[in-house]
């Protein structure tokens, strides 16, 4: 099992190293540098390592969020446009992002982000 999983998790990471010479996009190497260290976190560990630390987890889904906005090329100004959007939008978010880690809390941050950013913009 220990094996499945870590090949679950090293080849989309192969995939993305492979894609990003091509791409050549400093923005995209900062988003992911910045991000890479916390790949690793599942919804539980996030808040586990945090110790009671918003501030870390904060960075941490910062961190992530913004490579999946960048991964669907999202432009979060052409969903938001005023303060109450914004806020809108982040309730809508941290509802999303509330569900998947409920379903699992085990399950790697990373996606379940992706999936809540997917459907706080209604992409799906």
């Amino acid at each position: 099992m220990t094996k499945f999983l870590s090949a679950l998790i090293a080849v989309p990471f192969v995939l993305f190293a492979l894609a990003a010479p091509a791409m050549a996009d400093p923005a995209a190497e900062k988003l992911v540098d910045d991000a890479m260290p916390f790949m690793y976190h599942s919804c539980n560990s996030v808040v586990e390592e945090g110790n009671g630390d918003v501030d870390y987890i904060e960075k941490v889904v910062r961190a992530l969020v913004a490579v999946s906005l960048y991964n669907h090329e999202i432009d979060i100004s052409n969903y938001a446009k005023s303060d109450a959007d914004k806020t809108a939008l982040r309730d809508k978010f941290v509802e999303a992002l509330g569900k998947e880690c409920k379903r699992d809390n085990e399950a790697l941050l990373a996606g379940a982000i992706d999936d809540a950013v997917v459907t706080a913009l209604s992409l799906k």
